[in-house]
């Protein structure tokens, strides 16, 4: 498990993943090279899996955000599969995530406005394969957008 000190680390590249490593040790109270050989560990050990840019697709402008959650018809083998395949072909499709329940998959969708969404929902989403139920949530505004859990 992580030691005080690679948490401390940890916590402090959560809240600026852009610091520079030099700035991350001083915050954590260790040397820069303290601090690199850390970083490098917790990759190979596969805790920190990486450095990820977050678009604001508000401002690319894609001002309507949807969560499409859908119960897949899964008396086919091939369902889940088939499914997947076909949603990573919508370029609007920006997230998948697959659960255990009532809701199978949960899509992230993102349009530029109402009519692109409404073109995008009818030629793509509802072509695709084995949809048993889909239900739409639109995306009013975050309010909590946390990078992981309390180190």
């Amino acid at each position: 498990m992580l030691d005080g000190t690679s948490r401390r680390l940890l916590r402090h590249l959560l809240d600026a993943p852009q610091t520079p490593v030099a700035e991350l040790a001083r915050r954590a109270g260790m040397t820069p090279a303290t601090a690199a050989r850390r970083l490098e560990r917790l990759k190979a050990n596969g805790v920190l899996r990486g450095q990820h840019a977050v678009i604001d697709w508000r401002a690319l402008g894609y001002s309507v955000e949807v969560s499409l959650r859908f119960t897949l018809d899964k008396t086919d083998p091939r369902a889940f599969d088939e499914f997947q395949a076909e949603a990573r072909k919508v370029p609007e499709v920006v997230e998948m995530q697959t659960f255990l329940g009532r809701v199978d998959v949960r899509l992230a969708l993102v349009a530029r406005n109402m009519e692109h969404y409404q073109e995008v929902y009818r030629s793509r989403i509802l072509t695709l394969p084995h949809i048993a139920d889909i239900e739409a949530l639109m995306h009013i505004a975050p309010i909590k957008q946390a990078g992981g859990l309390p180190i």
